[in-house]
């Protein structure tokens, strides 16, 4: 069965512009259907469309805005700000420290959905008040409700519609959570590439960690706390998707980026690692964040070269 998420099918934008582009829902249906998915198929089967069979774009982005509202709620269970917080901060440290780039700073959330991470980073003040916080997605509806929910709650952030790689402001650091599964490995490296080509000092992407436990406990974890077939569907199809290791390290060790896995699955409970960051650093930066990170979590810190070594049996995961 080809993994395919609902979310990713049910809505199509103009790459150059933004713009929204129109779906048919049987086209969707059909995919779905090619790929071995007859749920996922009967799910958007079942979602309104305008008298041409296009699927009603208002129900859609209602639809969306109701998932990712529940994600939110995982987001808040998971910790995801205090997970970024304790590598970001550390990062940020060492880029201060650096003394090459003096702020502000500019931190970009790719693919920020509701903005959550950003709008938790602007309410804890977790990097400073020299860093600035953008959250940019593609899909117009989302941007919409990041923004409003922030200028509700009097957050210090922006969001914007469009490509975190064409923002007329260059971003010192981009991070992402739960956007790379989205992407083939073929794919992740030019990704990876687009950031290595930017200004960009860093990124730090968290995504599903690619564990044989996380399809079963992404099952048992959406069925119980989303509410939407959809989401339901698509957080198990994320888990199936993940990237492992290796692929991450691989894809990210583009030229000008120093690639890095923080508690790779040698070096982690698969029981309790549900979610892991993959890292790239201008290579002047690796040793001033592993001393800022210092002790055991810059050792937990570990490149392509050690992946191997960290992960077999009684080498620094059995220490």
């Amino acid at each position: 069965m080809r993994h395919l998420e609902i979310s990713d099918l049910i809505t199509a934008v103009d790459l150059r512009d933004g713009s929204r582009l129109p779906v048919r829902r049987d086209e969707v249906v059909r995919q779905l259907r090619d790929g071995g998915d007859e749920r996922a198929a009967r799910i958007v089967a079942g979602l309104p469309t305008d008298r041409d069979g296009t699927l009603d774009p208002d129900a859609v982005d209602r639809l969306l805005i109701s998932v990712h509202t529940e994600l939110q709620r995982l987001s808040e269970e998971l910790r995801i700000g205090n997970r970024l917080v304790h590598l970001l901060g550390p990062l940020f440290t060492a880029i201060r420290a650096d003394g090459a780039h003096p702020g502000p700073y500019r931190l970009v959330d790719i693919g920020c959905g509701l903005g959550y991470l950003v709008r938790w980073l602007a309410a804890t003040d977790a990097l400073g008040p020299d860093v600035e916080l953008i959250g940019v997605d593609l899909n117009a509806a989302l941007v919409g409700e990041a923004d409003r929910l922030a200028r509700a709650e009097g957050l210090d952030c922006r969001f914007v519609h469009g490509n975190a790689f064409e923002l007329p402001e260059a971003a010192t650091v981009y991070v992402s959570t739960g956007v790379l599964h989205h992407f083939s490995a073929a794919a992740l490296t030019g990704f990876f590439q687009a950031q290595a080509a930017s200004p960009a000092l860093a990124f730090c992407h968290f995504d599903i960690a690619a564990t044989s436990l996380a399809p079963l406990g992404a099952r048992v974890f959406h069925r119980a706390r989303m509410r939407h077939p959809l989401g339901r569907h698509d957080g198990v199809v994320s888990a199936e998707r993940a990237h492992d290791d290796a692929t991450l390290l691989r894809t990210a060790a583009v030229p000008g980026l120093r690639a890095l896995l923080y508690e790779p699955r040698g070096l982690s409970n698969p029981f309790c690692t549900t979610l892991r960051p993959v890292l790239g650093v201008r290579p002047h930066l690796e040793a001033p964040l592993r001393q800022a990170l210092g002790g055991r979590a810059s050792r937990r810190l570990v490149g392509p070269e050690h992946l191997g070594e960290a992960a077999r049996p009684g080498g620094e995961a059995a220490r």
